[in-house]
């Protein structure tokens, strides 16, 4: 029996796993670290506190594994964060993360130099966010000009955590492809496009497919983790792509939707597709020559932990109430409909200024309606992202939905989501160890245990919810209204936004 190991350093701490042959986790362990915001809507960290936390992640897990057994290492992490470095590979300063709001005016410049939105998809089939790290870049240039002249080059979060294991600079296709500067058709850095911006190709780390080695572990990551010197490193994942192949969304046809606070939408897609206006997000796949396409719904669960925290602060079983007034209400929430914009929304309309909406109630609404209005109106948000990637490739078609996060504990929104897409609703078990899992699982993939992410079948089903065919007929009504909703307000959310 071999083992393998998934590390993944997100944004609260690192978690490090083992996973045996047949995909059952052997052991895991999270580590947190600490978050810095020097200036409002600023997001750094200490790279060397993923460090640390994963040193002690590692020494704690392999207390109870058997080192011989191990295989080989996967990474997954959070995305986006600059980790800019020296000549000799230090770190130059905390890096700047996902979700760091710093960029606007970069991005824009960034956006213009390609020549618009439409010339900037044209080099990389994405548009530039103000959480990818390209803007990041052109940033630190612009405003830390010394640090700029420091950095030899630079890597991203899981990327340093390689860099501390192995020695070796380096990225893989899925994480490159979030940095904005990333050919995705080709799978390579858009020189041109960098070029343009004026940046050295010199600064750019080398780019792996995700599942070939990318180092080994040298003697000193052994002294000071534990791991056996000379264990092969994969090349992972960036957490947005591999936490859904650790769900099992790597065959064209499946349908992956986590509803965390954010609500992420994605698919693997065999071949490549037009990201027209850069409303999605259109990376490379872990699976070699295959592409993601997903999009963010901003507030997704978080709009249900809005709803019970206004609602039911009093509560000492809120969720309990609100699931049963919610089956008490019908299909459509007696008329009721809510728009989840409450941070603004990212996808299927980036707009900031958009805000959440109640509409349709009456004097026969109870709070019950409400409930059942806030997981319908995120399922209905969430099927127009699905929509939105149908309408890059017209012979893409859904077969089934992986369903995963803290929303997928209800049963009444498991089953509004699965009447919703008007497809089956499978929950896995395995799903909930996000990417560290995924990692892993790629990992096992380059050292021939696992065939390929295409044939790898390790993912338990412990549930299948159907849809309902007369819920169906009924939300594709209602949808009709909510589609609507966002244009008929969108000249009114931003008179608000300048009050």
């Amino acid at each position: 029996m071999k083992y393998l190991v998934g590390i993944d350093p997100g944004t609260s701490g690192v978690k490090c796993l083992v996973i045996d042959e047949a995909g059952k986790v052997v052991k895991s362990v999270t580590r947190e670290y600490p978050l810095y915001t020097p200036r409002p809507a600023w997001s750094e960290q200490d790279p060397e506190d993923w460090w640390k936390g994963t040193q002690d992640a590692l020494k704690e897990m392999l207390t109870d594994v058997d080192k011989s057994k191990i295989a080989a290492i996967g990474f997954s992490g959070q995305m986006h964060g600059l980790v800019a470095l020296d000549k000799d590979n230090k770190v130059i300063r905390n890096a700047i993360l996902w979700n760091d709001q710093r960029t606007e005016a970069e991005c824009e410049e960034i956006i213009a130099t390609a020549g618009g939105i439409d010339g900037l998809v044209s080099y990389t089939n994405n548009t530039m966010l103000t959480g990818y790290t390209g803007g990041k870049i052109l940033w630190l240039k612009k405003n830390e000009p010394e640090n700029f002249a420091k950095m030899k080059t630079f890597v991203m979060p899981k990327d340093y955590i390689r860099l501390k294991l192995t020695g070796e600079a380096a990225t893989d296709v899925s994480e490159a492809s979030g940095t904005g500067l990333f050919d995705v058709k080709s799978r390579r850095w858009a020189e041109e496009l960098i070029s343009k911006l004026g940046f050295s190709m010199s600064l750019f780390p080398k780019v792996y497919e995700s599942d070939e080695v990318t180092g080994h572990v040298t003697p000193e990551a052994q002294t000071i983790t534990g791991l056996p010197a000379g264990l092969p490193v994969y090349g992972g994942g960036g957490d947005a792509v591999i936490q859904n192949t650790g769900m099992g969304i790597v065959k064209e046809g499946t349908l992956g939707i986590v509803m965390g606070t954010s609500g992420v939408v994605a698919t693997a897609m065999d071949s490549f597709g037009e990201n027209k206006g850069g409303k999605l997000q259109f990376f490379c796949n872990n699976a070699a020559g295959k592409w993601m396409a997903f999009g963010c719904q901003l507030s997704c669960a978080g709009s249900m932990e809005w709803f019970k925290n206004t609602f039911y602060a009093e509560s000492n079983a809120p969720f309990a109430e609100i699931n049963s007034g919610a089956e008490a209400s019908t299909v459509g929430a007696g008329g009721v409909q809510f728009l989840p914009y409450l941070t603004g929304e990212r996808s299927p309309y980036p707009d900031p200024d958009a805000r959440g909406v109640f509409f349709g109630m009456s004097l026969l609404t109870r709070k019950g309606d409400l409930a059942r209005a806030v997981m319908e109106g995120v399922a209905y948000g969430l099927k127009q992202i699905v929509d939105l990637i149908l309408g890059t490739n017209p012979k893409l078609k859904f077969t089934e939905v992986i369903l995963s996060g803290g929303a997928a504990k209800s049963e009444l929104w498991k089953q509004i989501v699965a009447d919703i897409m008007d497809l089956p609703v499978k929950i896995l078990a395995g799903a909930a160890e996000g990417g560290a899992y995924g990692g892993a699982i790629v990992a096992g993939v380059g050292e021939g245990i696992f065939t390929s992410l295409d044939e790898t079948d390790v993912h338990e089903v412990k549930e299948v919810i159907a849809p309902i065919p007369g819920n169906v007929a009924l939300y594709k009504k209602y949808m009709k209204v909510y589609d609507k909703l966002y244009y008929d307000l969108k000249d009114t959310f931003k008179m608000a936004a300048k009050l």
